[in-house]
């Protein structure tokens, strides 16, 4: 039995991931979804159990260490392993640091996207390195890259980035690989979801999505990539050539991001 643990599955990239694992799977796969939604949860094991997989699932906010440790306990004691861990849960935010009076809300922002992939990856450490696992970090293109107005999720995607890097070369020499899958805009609501200046939910999104990813090439990216234990995961050519050209001439990526602001800025 392929036993894959799923934060953030009730909905978008998770519960996408989930259903394409199911199908893939089929008997021989058995899936522990968590998300804080128990009831958006149960309707994505309702079709992953109709693609033939086991599947339970549990309520877990990552962003609180003792849940992160419940969630792992119970996959051990539901299968006794755990062969892929998914670090998926995140929150966005958008808000320039000059408008955001009350910080609070960002410290919760660094523990729900860097500190819960922490805090599941080192409760499941132990079984991972027993299977010879898979751990796999949903980061950013906002991880590699810093971008205007969004200094709070850059910073806390920017810190899974550089510990899931870390921690692979720490983990090679156990058999455990680390994929780390940097998304662009993806047609999900994390940004409508997200948070603003405030802390509030935004309730719309601060970019242009024409032209965003869909849910299922980039679940689908993730899925295969992690089966391959590819290394990094980056999905856009745009995503790609930002990435070289930040080494080579940063100076421009700071222009570019710069007008993009200004161009978000502008009434649509």
């Amino acid at each position: 039995m392929n036993v894959i643990v799923i934060t953030g599955a009730s909905e978008g990239i998770g519960a996408e991931m989930a259903r394409q694992w199911a199908l893939r799977g089929g008997d021989g796969v058995a899936l522990v979804l968590a998300a804080r939604h128990l009831d958006r949860l149960e309707a994505v094991a309702t079709s992953c159990r109709a693609s033939g997989a086991t599947v339970v699932f549990r309520r877990c906010d990552v962003g609180v260490q003792e849940d992160c440790i419940e969630l792992i306990a119970a996959a051990m004691h539901g299968f006794g392993r755990i062969d892929t861990l998914v670090n998926n849960a995140g929150v966005s935010a958008q808000a320039l640091f000059a408008d955001v009076s009350d910080l609070d809300w960002t410290e919760r922002l660094m523990r729900v996207n860097h500190w819960g992939s922490v805090w599941c990856t080192h409760a499941a450490l132990q079984a991972l390195k027993a299977s010879r696992g898979r751990i796999v970090a949903i980061s950013s293109l906002a991880g590699l890259v810093g971008v205007p107005g969004r200094t709070a999720y850059c910073s806390s995607k920017f810190a899974m980035t550089g510990f899931f890097e870390a921690l692979r070369v720490e983990l090679a020499v156990a058999g455990v690989s680390v994929t780390i899958a940097y998304p662009g805009v993806v047609a999900t609501q994390i940004r409508h979801h997200g948070l603003n200046a405030r802390g509030e939910t935004a309730g719309g999104s601060g970019l242009d999505e024409r032209g965003a990813m869909s849910v299922k090439e980039c679940a689908g990216l993730i899925v295969n990539g992690a089966e391959a234990r590819q290394r990094d995961i980056v999905m856009t050519a745009k995503g790609k050539f930002g990435r070289w050209l930040k080494l080579i001439a940063p100076g421009v990526v700071d222009r570019l991001a710069l007008a993009a602001l200004k161009q978000e800025a502008r009434p649509r």
